[in-house]
């Protein structure tokens, strides 16, 4: 099996040498790639000090995702091994992933332990959940872990969806979705999460709006019936809440507003109709 491990990296002088250390025992003679998104501190120092890898250097801050994408075009393996560069994911945890990589198209880590759930904000934590609640709906799977970061899968499947792949955090969800979505594969393994070497980048106000601004792209995107069809019975269940209403207690009989709200649970559900036979079309 010919691997190619890409690494992520912005920032992270502190942990990138002991990851890729780590990695050349653990997977000897794969290709190990590592993008530095157009660092500020000592990083593509150290990674230039590294002999046997690719480095790919951005001329500027581009994201996660466009990180993800530059080593996955120069990538040589047939199978891609995603990664941070910070330290938090076990090393040791890797050869179990690979062990289902040819059965499942896509073998995930499934974070477990303390250092995980410390390292969100409660108001992150909410917009997880919420997020993770909504593309397990779109996608009728249970999901234990919807962003991680320590993944396995072909390169020609993940090509497969390669425009809806956003440049910022979001590419491992929306990968994740539009593989689910699609009667993909997937399997989750889970893992330990260690606590991360230097300071996160991540900025939480941002990156919790950025959650809320997904799970409607996710939901529209992939499954679309399943958004305007409880918006479609929302507003029909309306209408005949204000109809009964007004007969039983008012004794006037409210008929405009009735049909205005009636007329748009017809129009709700055509729209989520047709967006479905779109996405159908396009698969």
């Amino acid at each position: 099996m010919k691997i190619s491990i890409i690494i992520p990296v912005y920032n992270e002088e502190e942990g990138i040498k002991k990851v890729i250390d780590d990695l050349k025992v653990c997977l000897p003679n794969q290709e190990i790639i590592v993008v530095d998104d157009y660092s500020t501190d000592q990083t593509n120092q150290i990674i230039k000090n590294i002999s046997d890898i690719k480095i790919i250097t951005h001329t500027r801050n581009q994201g996660y995702g466009a990180s993800l994408k530059s080593g996955i075009r120069e990538a040589q393996g047939q199978y891609i091994i995603i990664i941070d560069g910070d330290g938090t994911y076990p090393i040791d945890a890797i050869p179990e992933l690979i062990k289902y990589a040819e059965e499942y198209d896509m073998v995930s880590g499934a974070r477990q332990g303390k250092n995980h759930d410390a390292r969100w904000l409660y108001t992150q934590r909410i917009g997880k959940f919420v997020l993770k609640k909504i593309a397990g709906y779109v996608t009728q799977t249970k999901i234990p872990d919807i962003n991680c970061g320590l993944r396995i899968f072909k390169k020609e499947t993940i090509k497969k969806f390669w425009n809806l792949y956003p440049q910022g955090f979001s590419f491992t969800t929306t990968s994740l979705v539009a593989f689910l979505s699609n009667d993909y594969r997937v399997k989750f393994v889970p893992i330990n999460y260690h606590k991360r070497e230097g300071k996160s980048t991540l900025k939480p106000f941002k990156s919790f709006t950025a959650f809320i601004n997904l799970i409607f792209k996710i939901s529209l995107f992939f499954k679309p019936i399943r958004v305007f069809l409880p918006l479609s019975i929302s507003f029909f269940l309306l209408a005949i809440g204000i109809a009964v209403y007004s007969l039983v207690w008012d004794e006037i009989f409210y008929d405009t507003t009735v049909i205005l709200i009636s007329a748009m649970a017809l129009q709700t559900f055509f729209f989520g109709l047709l967006a479905e036979i779109i996405v159908h079309n396009r698969k």
